[in-house]
């Protein structure tokens, strides 16, 4: 049906309007009196949800607090939705309404869903033991839970799949993330026995895990799982899900030689069980926050499918930093963004569409990738051999010009024959001064200066078009190697940054942000505290510096669940020295960490509990 879509809006000079019906952006007339207009052809779904953008300069310049609902119709006259909430830092309407609150402030708990422990799971955290968790957040105050990745990163059960930043697909979820007992496995004999000995183990044994669960997640498929198939469940989440789980399902089927509905049965199984908790999560006024992981896999449902979307041909990383002095090599392709922008950036979006059912706010991973990327040539293995992606390189001819020599000064720059770009590591130490000057100065420039508009119009093009897909809170993490032109675009998006005591970056702590203790890839504050001063961090000393941050202006301040446990001496971890859940500059590095205690002790933990509530009470944060 032709409909005539029509809105008022006083643009300025280079303004125009677009009206985005199902991802696609349609161009507006304006008719005069500020009077835009477009006739398209519109269906009863898509006008269920669209909306209005500003655009300039071919980009999204500002768009709708909220989205439009409509009934079908011949002519639609809409008024711009501007934010009703006085105060409201944010320009996007978020699905928890609590973070719109002028002035709000919360806290909240980080921790892996593997890392969880209960008597119910089977040697690894699940869904289910996300309920205890909930429950304590809410008894003391918090209001959201910051998960890591939980997508499936099968591939052959080994150590290496237990690294959460590597899915093999961006939408399906890890199937150790089941819980046994609710899909129909037995609780006999050898499953009591296998569940005491995994359960045991003070960390978790992957390999060991993937063999024990999977093997009785088949033994459950192969008893009725043809049954379960035949539900009306079945079939409408397979058919809600068929724009990934067709793909997904005939890709794990391929790799293990068995049933595509298998899988299908598996993933049905998974959204049923996490869908839950994310509801009962949000009846307690607690929200997940999930992490989108910057990268996928090269050997993943998505780069099979759709190679178009991904540069095959070099790994994603990041590089040398506070992290790691020789950079990171992550070993995953980087993305083909102008072939995405072709169809509007469908697939970022049903990714973080899908993400949005179960989770309020997200951590974009490595935000500064959608600036630009540290790109790494496939024929190389360390991150300090990469170079950015977009660039403005030099050609050879500049560099000869200047007197400086490319040898152990320059890469070559794949994207662009015959540029290079400056290394990041150079070997300039046996150079004459002069040409070590130049060369700093050339180096600062380039790496600081010369591509800030460059990267400040790459993201631009990019983050609103994805922002305006779900009403998820959006948090970036912008630590390393920031561009000055990150701030500024996080801020126009309302895109909360991540401040941490250990890395400055020159400025007040903003009220758009999250502050935090320590980060997954990082020491715990009693293992930073040890490394200092040699000696552990008293409950005491834990509260001072967990105050610091509490009564800091963050919006959000979240903390790794061993920070909080360090509250109570009764209760934290004796070995604080194996608390830690990564090390990044270990590219082989094991993600085993599991919590010393049952989760379900938590909400009974009354001295840990009323320090918790006083504290978040006392600064301000506390969610009743």
């Amino acid at each position: 049906m032709k409909t005539t879509f029509s809105i008022h809006y006083d643009t300025r000079w280079g303004e125009s309007l677009c009206l985005v019906l199902q991802d696609k952006k349609h161009p507006m007339q304006w008719n005069g009196g500020g009077i835009w207009t477009a006739s398209v052809n519109a269906s009863a779904a898509a006008l269920k949800d669209y909306y209005y953008v500003v655009m300039r300069d071919g980009v999204i310049a500002r768009s709708e607090w909220e989205h439009h609902s409509a009934a079908p119709a011949a002519s639609i006259d809409d008024h711009w939705h501007d934010c009703p909430i006085g105060g409201c830092p944010f320009v996007r309407k978020h699905s928890a309404g609590i973070f719109d609150r002028p002035g709000f402030r919360g806290a909240g708990t980080a921790i892996p869903v593997f890392s969880l422990r209960s008597d119910d799971d089977f040697g690894i955290g699940d869904f289910r033991d996300l309920r205890p968790l909930v429950d304590w957040a809410a008894a003391t105050g918090q209001c959201i839970i910051q998960l890591l990745p939980v997508g499936d990163t099968t591939r052959k059960g080994e150590w290496k799949d237990s690294y959460p930043y590597s899915p093999i697909s961006s939408f399906a979820l890890h199937p150790l993330y089941l819980r046994l007992q609710e899909i129909g496995v037995p609780q006999d004999a050898a499953f009591k026995k296998a569940q005491k000995e995994l359960n045991a183990l003070p960390e978790l044994d992957y390999p060991r895990v993937f063999k024990e669960k999977m093997k009785r997640v088949r033994k459950a498929w192969e008893d009725h799982g043809a049954k379960d198939c035949g539900s009306a469940s079945f079939r409408r989440f397979c058919k809600a899900n068929a724009y990934w789980l067709d793909e997904y399902a005939d890709f794990c089927a391929h790799r293990d030689s068995n049933e595509p509905d298998y899988w299908r049965w598996i993933q049905w199984h998974l959204d049923r069980q996490f869908a839950e908790e994310a509801a009962y999560a949000r009846s307690k006024g607690v929200h997940f926050k999930g992490d989108l992981p910057i990268g996928v896999s090269s050997d993943s449902a998505d780069a099979f499918y759709h190679p178009e979307l991904f540069n095959l041909d070099s790994s994603a990383g990041a590089p040398p930093d506070f992290f790691s002095a020789e950079g990171q090599n992550w070993g995953f392709p980087t993305y083909n963004w102008d072939e995405m922008a072709r169809d509007g950036y469908a697939w970022w979006k049903s990714r973080l569409r899908k993400m949005s059912e179960y989770f309020d706010a997200f951590r974009i991973d490595h935000i500064l990738g959608f600036f630009r990327i540290w790109e790494i040539p496939l024929e190389y293995s360390s991150g300090s051999m990469g170079h950015f992606n977009p660039a403005l390189p030099y050609r050879r001819e500049e560099i000869e010009a200047m007197g400086l020599p490319l040898e152990g000064l320059f890469l070559p720059d794949p994207r662009n024959p015959g540029c290079v770009q400056p290394r990041i590591l150079p070997e300039s130490e046996n150079l004459p001064q002069w040409q070590k000057e130049r060369f700093g100065a050339l180096f600062n420039d380039f790496f600081y200066h010369r591509n800030d508009d460059l990267w400040r119009r790459n993201a631009e093009r990019k983050l609103p078009e994805l922002l305006d897909a779900t009403g998820m809170l959006a948090c970036g993490e912008d630590l390393g190697m920031v561009p000055d032109c990150v701030p500024g675009v996080m801020e126009h998006e309302s895109i909360l940054s991540l401040e941490m005591s250990n890395m400055d970056k020159g400025r007040p702590w903003p009220y758009l942000a999250v502050c935090a203790t320590s980060s997954h890839d990082m020491a715990t504050m009693r293992m930073q505290y040890h490394e200092e001063h040699g000696c552990d961090m008293e409950p005491w000393v834990v509260r001072r510096a967990l105050w610091d941050f509490l009564s800091s202006a963050p919006m959000l301040a979240i903390f790794p669940l061993q920070d909080w446990l360090a509250l109570d001496g009764g209760l934290r971890r004796e070995d604080f020295l194996n608390e830690r859940v990564n090390q990044p500059a270990d590219p082989n590095h094991h993600w085993r960490y599991r919590m010393h205690l049952n989760v379900a002790e938590l909400p009974k933990a009354t001295g840990l509990n009323t320090e918790i509530t006083g504290m978040l009470k006392d600064s301000g944060r506390y969610n009743g």
